[in-house]
């Protein structure tokens, strides 16, 4: 798939001054992936947690939301920039490792402090922990995965 040149959807961010555009079309759309990606997770959530329990649902709807967003960051989000793809693979290896490593300690307590939590309030939980890693992850994707290197001199 060729990524989205870096200048669609950028007419709105000329009122801004021009160290900040870039940033800022980055965080929107990081924001949209971001929210559509936590719907999905917690939908896909809720339907394998049926049949599989709390913890295998997670992993499974994490597994799932985590290599769709992630590609969709290279493609659309950050796209005109790009990294060594080794270092895309071991961005998303990490990031499935700290969403599901998050999310189970997550349901974890909540099982310790819950007798028996509602799926919608794992789910809430779930939901909570994703915004607070997802913060994280657009810091760690625009700096390190994604991030433009300076230019050596030649």
């Amino acid at each position: 798939m060729t990524p989205v040149p870096p200048r669609v959807g950028t007419a709105w961010t000329t009122v801004l001054p021009e160290r900040y555009r870039e940033f800022a079309r980055h965080a929107v759309l990081y924001l949209a992936a971001g929210g559509a990606s936590t719907v999905l997770q917690a939908l896909l959530f809720l339907a394998v947690r049926t049949v599989t329990g709390p913890l295998t649902a997670n992993l499974v709807a994490i597994g799932a939301t985590t290599l769709l967003n992630t590609e969709f960051h290279r493609l659309v989000t950050f796209a005109g920039t790009s990294g060594p793809r080794a270092r895309r693979h071991i961005q998303t290896l990490g990031t499935f490792a700290f969403y599901a490593g998050a999310g189970s300690v997550a349901l974890f307590v909540l099982h310790t402090l819950a007798e028996a939590p509602s799926p919608l309030l794992e789910t809430a939980v779930l939901v909570a922990t994703s915004v607070l890693g997802g913060i994280c992850r657009f810091l760690l994707l625009r700096s390190w995965v994604f991030g433009r290197r300076p230019e050596t001199a030649r």
